[in-house]
């Protein structure tokens, strides 16, 4: 019995070593706006959710975030990018944690500890663009290594006026 215990826990480990992409992950999913995620860290995923997807539309919603650091952050600096049919068409940028400056509680962290947020989260745009399209978000350090990335899928079908 231990035998068989073994070799299917070895197994599942050469498993999990041989995949190269994580699952896709849904943020939410109701009848106007889907929002899914897959981490595009081939070492780490991250959990994402948020109450309601007709929250976004309002620009303030609440979300929960969990990961724990594979790397430390003492800066910490996000691209986005938004793709649509392959092709990238809007990009943004911008230092999250920095020498005297600092937008997030968790600047400072250290490799090995978690990450957690639960709280509300403002966007700061006026609507989400209508359609279906990519946002590849990539979160690296102050010696440029990545720290997070995800590619997130958006179907927008919301009416704003």
């Amino acid at each position: 019995m231990k035998t068989s215990n073994t070799l299917l826990f070895i197994l599942v480990l050469l498993y999990i070593n041989a995949s190269t992409q994580w699952p896709t992950h849904t943020v939410c999913k109701e009848d106007n706006l889907e929002i899914y995620y897959k981490s595009c860290d081939p070492k780490q995923d991250f959990a994402l959710s948020i109450d309601q997807c007709s929250d976004i539309a309002t620009h303030t919603f609440n979300i929960r975030a969990a990961m724990v650091l594979g790397y430390s952050i003492k800066e910490l600096y996000v691209k986005l990018d938004m793709i649509v049919n392959g092709k990238t068409i809007l990009t943004y940028s911008e230092t999250l944690c920095g020498p005297g400056h600092s937008k997030l509680i968790f600047c400072g962290k250290n490799k090995g500890e978690q990450l957690y947020y639960e709280g509300p989260v403002t966007l700061e745009i006026k609507e989400i663009p209508q359609g279906d399209y990519t946002i590849s978000a990539k979160l690296t350090n102050q010696d440029h290594v990545v720290v997070a990335c995800a590619e997130f899928t958006v179907k927008n079908y919301l009416d704003y006026y």
